[in-house]
């Protein structure tokens, strides 16, 4: 039975790792435009069926071009878009180093490091990928996932606040900001966050999945079921309650594989 109200040590690395690809929403700019979910990925038509073949394809244009910006962020995506995260991390810096002033390669860069583990470093370079004069509320999103890493919840709040004094209401923004909450244990408050970014996401499968993890972790089962599958087909429905299920069972498992759990059976949207 779901202990309402607490959250485990190792849940918490499980929401860690949640809010790390929520936070990769926010890292998006005009020549960056993937975005991936939260919990799972936003259903889209872009993604490659085969993405091995998008790394070759990829991967021959950035040979034939290694020094266009948009070969070097394509390619950094279809290596994410592999698993290959180390990778896509040295493609990017070394694009980064080539062309140091390009925006569009840090925020690329950024997210690669985010996806790799290097928060700290990842937090750096999203810095200079815009300016306090024209903020992009975007990257402030990624920043804050980037310090929730780091454990450093009330600073990121305040990127998220930014971000959303730039774009009220923005769902990605708000679906951030309720697992911020939802690491530093605060149910409730992830909860409201989460509702809210819920209403202002239409049928976003991953604002939906988090906030059914909000409401499963106080115990509240039905409720968490009904929202994870609302308004989608039935097969796709069970198996986001399954997976659902699978991963507030694992706060009682300590070696609990964080990077198997995706919640919503959705595709990655470009």
């Amino acid at each position: 039975m779901l202990e309402p109200f607490r959250v485990t040590r190792s849940l918490s690395v499980v929401i860690s790792a949640m809010l790390l690809a929520s936070g990769l929403c926010g890292c998006q700019t005009a020549a960056t435009p993937d975005v991936t979910g939260s919990l799972g990925d936003k259903a889209g038509s872009g993604r490659a069926a085969d993405p091995r073949r998008e790394v070759e394809a990829s991967q021959s244009r950035f040979q034939t071009s290694p020094k266009d910006p948009e070969a070097a962020l394509q390619y950094g995506k279809a290596l994410r878009g592999a698993g290959q995260r180390a990778q896509a991390v040295a493609v990017l810096e070394r694009a980064t180093i080539a062309q140091p002033g390009n925006k569009a390669l840090l925020a690329g860069y950024g997210r690669a490091l985010l996806d790799n583990g290097n928060f700290q470093q990842a937090f750096d370079v999203l810095g200079r990928a815009h300016t306090p004069d024209d903020p992009d509320w975007r990257i402030l999103s990624a920043q804050g996932a980037a310090l929730d890493q780091l454990g450093r919840y009330d600073e990121a709040r305040q990127y998220y606040a930014s971000a959303l004094k730039i774009a009220p209401d923005e769902p990605t923004v708000l679906s951030n900001l309720g697992l911020s909450y939802l690491l530093s244990k605060d149910l409730l408050k992830a909860e409201e966050t989460l509702r809210s970014a819920y209403g202002h996401a239409g049928t976003d499968p991953r604002v939906r999945a988090n906030l059914a993890l909000a409401v499963g972790l106080q115990g509240r089962m039905a409720e968490a079921e009904k929202i994870a599958k609302a308004d989608l087909p039935p097969e796709e429905g069970a198996a986001n309650v399954a997976q659902l299920k699978q991963l507030l069972s694992r706060q009682g498992n300590s070696r609990a594989e964080v990077d198997k759990i995706p919640i919503a059976a959705t595709a990655r949207s470009q």
